[in-house]
């Protein structure tokens, strides 16, 4: 029973440690993307009104989401 419980925390562990691990990459990359935009202006990929088009899309997600989200009734 012991042996069981101490496996099942082990897991337990690794999984926390993984998502760690993976909250980790996400703000390591998000860190990554205003470079690869400013990349993305300098060599012309990228012009103003991509930007702003993309800033609109954004807007309305969050926009969405904060619609979509039940209100907290205390």
């Amino acid at each position: 029973m012991r042996r069981a419980k101490a496996e099942a925390e082990k897991r337990r562990a690794m999984a926390v440690a993984r998502e760690q691990e993976m909250k980790a990459t996400v703000v390591e990359n998000e860190a990554k993307v205003p470079l690869a935009m400013a990349e993305a202006f300098q060599k012309g990929n990228l012009g103003i009104m991509d930007y702003y088009r993309m800033k609109n899309i954004v807007a309305d997600t969050t926009m969405r989401d904060s619609i979509a989200k039940p209100e907290d009734k205390k």
